[in-house]
């Protein structure tokens, strides 16, 4: 190479080099034993023909081919003015040949990526020997069959994930207000009391949460508030009732969901819960059905892991328990294929041993096929 080449990595063979050098240094570099891979880049300055440099980096592949890096892939990014050279190849071999420098090396990188993943071990889809899909999947249909598509009721819902074990504090629809307080009294205050509706969705935006109520009177007033709000939207034919359930005062808040993919079908989501979901979207995907390894890969893979692992003063969450509520959201969504929605947020990922509770829960059903 001339004097003022450098020939660390990359190797800058600089605008003077011509098809033999790119023959030299394509061979040399395909044999050696430190690299696995090679990117040749030229552009033109017309101190060259372009498809003479392309003819000496095949003539390098061809001379390195037949010794040693045989098996090593080339990429090459041949810039030229006028009639671009492509693609490039020898004995059946085509090299991919970009009209950038920089696509190459994403491209590799996404080859580097997709090999580090093929060589993971396998994994294991886990059985569970606690579910009862027949009846969820029996419940799902009935719903289609006798009023079609869309959101299930909180009562539904909640029979829906109890049939699959996901963890839940307990729970109970209440459709008048002395029934919602007789339940908190039953379960021990405080309390939430939230707006159970099939239709309405965004239960924050009519007023419908009430937290931390610490005694009947203020459940019963709760029940009143939904109830009067409601009314004067002219929306109370859409109340269904009240959920009540106990406070739960400690753990990190998560989100799981799921939906409907037009090409993998359901796509598992995990990711900071609560507001944290909208404003930071921390939050990564999985096409289902998942392994351990990728129940365990989604955890450690949002950027918020480190609130799981304890951070400042808070404790660790139970990592296990949020790994075994992803792998049994997902074996739910495969057994259901007539559930095109499915959102828990928040979910509360308790200290390590105390598990994991979904807290709200909304399943969209839709004839499956559809």
């Amino acid at each position: 190479m001339p004097p003022a080449a450098s020939v660390m990595n990359p190797v800058d063979m600089i605008a003077s080099a011509g098809a033999d050098h790119f023959r030299k240094a394509v061979e040399i570099l395909l044999r050696a034993e430190e690299v696995d891979a090679l990117i040749a880049l030229y552009i033109d300055v017309a101190l060259a023909e372009p498809k003479a440099i392309a003819e000496g980096i095949t003539a390098g592949m061809t001379a390195a081919r037949k010794r040693r890096g045989a098996s090593k892939p080339v990429y090459a990014s041949v810039m030229a003015s006028a009639t671009p050279t492509r693609p490039i190849g020898i004995d059946g071999e085509r090299v991919p040949n970009f009209a950038f420098p920089e696509t190459p090396a994403r491209v590799l990188s996404k080859v580097a990526a997709y090999a580090e993943w093929r060589n993971q071990p396998a994994g294991m889809v886990p059985d569970f020997d606690d579910i009862q899909p027949n009846a969820a999947r029996s419940l799902c249909r009935t719903v289609l069959h006798e009023r079609g598509a869309g959101w299930l009721s909180s009562e539904k819902v909640l029979n829906i994930l109890a049939a699959f074990a996901v963890p839940q504090p307990p729970s109970h629809v209440c459709r008048a207000a002395d029934e919602a307080a007789t339940t908190a009294a039953d379960f021990g205050f405080p309390v939430a009391v939230k707006l159970a509706s099939s239709r309405i969705v965004h239960k924050t935006e009519v007023a419908g949460v009430h937290l931390n109520l610490e005694n009947e009177t203020a459940v019963r007033l709760a029940f009143a508030a939904i109830h009067d709000r409601l009314a004067k939207e002219n929306q109370l034919d859409a109340m269904d009732g009240v959920l009540v359930q106990p406070m739960i005062s400690e753990g990190v808040e998560l989100m799981v969901g799921v939906t409907q993919d037009p090409s993998f079908g359901p796509l598992l989501a995990f990711g900071l819960g609560g507001i944290h979901v909208e404003i930071l979207r921390d939050v990564c995907f999985r096409v289902t059905p998942i392994t351990d390894l990728d129940a365990k890969e989604m955890v450690r893979s949002i950027r918020g892991y480190r609130l799981l692992e304890g951070y400042r003063g808070h404790p660790p969450a139970d990592i296990p328990a949020i790994e075994e509520l992803l792998l049994r959201i997902a074996r739910l969504v495969e057994e259901i294929p007539e559930i095109s929605e499915l959102d828990l947020n928040p979910v509360f990922a308790l200290p390590p041993g105390k598990g994991c509770l979904v807290i709200d829960a909304r399943i969209r059903v839709e004839p499956h096929g559809r």
